[in-house]
């Protein structure tokens, strides 16, 4: 099942996607059809939190009433926001070794053509990638980002004034279910609600001086409009294995990288197990693959331009689409 949170008729909204992701499905209007409204269909965290319940309720109002074309609404035509847009919290990992190696160096070429030190930034592109730091594989590395920043597809980012180099960061990660402390790796798919994608916008000269100090980051990630999700989530039943997926950035239509879900050193139930050591997970969390490698303009040494449209492709979830904007 595709879950969608969108604005019609200045009424916010959950639905259930369908006709190959072109239409959005009312489910509170067509809980009402029933004659009895259900408060799990108000919001994605009322769904959520109603638990497997609620998502069976949906799937069979949907059974009973999909076709009936008055309670779907054409996807072009409805303002679809973040599937959450205000998560209980938002963490995001470092889980792909090539992004892990190549994102450093892109830092310190960065900062090199800032100083126009074209010496140093041939010395750098010349050197190898090198070892993974051991620290990556010994548990998830994380940092907890602005869950108050949160937007959805089609929307323009405006970037901070405080930044002059746009980075885009082609993501996936997972919405979280059911409360919980302490959960093993084996039974952290009991709190995988579903799959979504995630543009983390960053502002990589803001957020190399703030990794210069060692702690962050913040103003490099945290603005308003910079954390990007959706455009809807997909349930597990319907994903399949959620490490073999292809995905793709595209700038202005044309194709920058192509990356795999393949290969993170650490799976989104291992990340759960680890975050969790002592901590409560909440439902409606949001947790962050980490930047697929080569899914960055960091990496690639190619940055956005104002006006730039892109769109992040996972392979069964969707199609993330934003523009950016200098102001």
């Amino acid at each position: 099942m595709k879950l969608a949170t969108f604005k019609f008729g200045g009424q916010e909204k959950v639905g259930i996607v369908h006709s190959g992701d072109g239409k959005l499905f009312d489910l509170a209007a067509a809980a009402g059809r029933n004659g009895a409204a259900n408060p799990a269909f108000v919001s994605m965290l009322a769904l959520i939190d109603a638990g497997e319940g609620a998502l069976e309720q949906a799937s069979a109002v949907f059974d009973k009433h999909g076709k009936d074309e008055t309670l779907s609404v054409s996807a072009a035509t409805a303002d679809i926001l973040a599937p959450i847009p205000e998560p209980r919290q938002m963490r995001d990992g470092m889980s792909f070794p090539l992004h892990i190696l190549q994102a450093p160096r892109g830092q310190l070429k960065l900062a090199a053509r800032a100083r126009n030190d074209m010496a140093e930034l041939a010395r750098i592109e010349a050197e190898p990638l090198g070892e993974l730091p051991e620290v990556y594989r010994k548990q998830p590395i994380y940092y907890i980002t602005n869950r108050f920043s949160v937007r959805g597809t089609n929307t323009t980012v405006k970037w901070p004034r405080y930044s002059q180099v746009m980075d885009y960061e082609c993501e996936f990660g997972i919405i979280t279910k059911n409360k919980g402390a302490n959960i093993s790796a084996a039974k952290a798919k009991d709190h995988i609600f579903g799959f979504t994608i995630f543009n983390d916008f960053s502002a990589r000269d803001a957020q190399r001086i703030e990794m210069e100090g060692r702690l962050g980051p913040a103003k490099g990630k945290s603005f308003d409009g910079g954390n990007v999700m959706g455009p809807w989530i997909i349930t597990p039943d319907e994903l399949g294995d959620p490490y073999k997926l292809k995905m793709e950035v595209r700038v202005n239509g044309k194709m920058r990288s192509q990356g795999v879900s393949d290969g993170m050193l650490f799976s989104f139930e291992e990340i759960i197990a680890h975050v969790t050591r002592d901590e409560t997970l909440m439902p409606g969390e949001f947790i962050g693959s980490g930047t697929v490698g080569n899914g960055c303009g960091l990496e690639l040494g190619w940055y956005l331009e104002h006006g730039d449209s892109i769109e992040l492709e996972v392979e069964k979830i969707g199609i993330l689409k934003n523009r950016v904007e200098r102001q």
